[in-house]
């Protein structure tokens, strides 16, 4: 499915978020705080945009995903190391990475919780996660963020896209994955402390962030949202 969008796929999600997508791409990056030389993996890279921008801040990044159409997609725009790779069974060593990142890639694992673990498992002691996924908006923007999904999302999808077919597997998949709270317990429960999450767009989209220390996971802390 991805292999058969990877063609438009980036001018089809700006299309889709209104231009959000970028804005979302640099709260990622600076929540992170990444400094140069640091090494950082980031998973379901698709393109490779968001690891293109990672690597701006002088960290050594490297995209990995399990699609090789995305990947030959983003090969021609960008100078960052490209691997396949499926999440649940990275190709790295274990502590190779200071940070792990996945932007809108976490939903099409098929175990959350192993990619999670997974993810820990590659990144060093004292080392960082970022999430950037879907999440549930505030109450009142709720009918409005449906409404776009069923009818405004199919249209642009239909005339951008060069699978439209396939982003009715995104409505669906944005549909029935968990709130903030409970993708913080299950990045905690997964071996990561200090989990934290922070909404954007009203909590369209969210930033789950946490520390891998080896030690037991502590409680899931909001933080202040994120609007500017």
């Amino acid at each position: 499915m991805f292999d058969e969008v990877a063609q438009n796929y980036d001018r089809t999600n700006s299309l889709l978020s209104f231009g959000q997508d970028r804005r979302w791409r640099r709260r990622m990056v600076n929540a992170l705080a990444l400094e140069p030389g640091m090494k950082v993996a980031d998973i379901a890279a698709g393109t490779a945009v968001s690891t293109k921008e990672l690597a701006a801040t002088g960290a050594w990044c490297v995209a990995a995903d399990f699609s090789l159409g995305m990947l030959r997609a983003g090969a021609a725009t960008v100078s960052q190391s490209m691997v396949a790779a499926d999440a649940l069974a990275l190709p790295f060593a274990g502590s190779a990475f200071d940070a792990v990142t996945i932007s809108f890639g976490l939903r099409n694992v098929v175990d959350t919780a192993g990619a999670l673990r997974e993810f820990a498992r590659v990144t060093r002691p004292g080392g960082q996660l970022l999430v950037c996924e879907f999440s549930q908006p505030y109450r009142p923007f709720r009918w409005g963020y449906h409404f776009h999904l069923r009818r405004i999302l199919p249209v642009i999808a239909a005339k951008f896209s060069s699978s439209p077919e396939a982003y009715s597997y995104l409505r669906e998949s944005i549909g029935a994955w968990p709130d903030q709270k409970k993708l913080a317990a299950t990045i905690a429960a997964a071996g990561w402390t200090d989990v934290t999450w922070r909404n954007m767009t009203f909590g369209v989209v969210a930033l789950h962030h946490a520390v891998r220390t080896g030690e037991p996971a502590g409680p899931a802390i909001p933080l202040a949202d994120g609007q500017g």
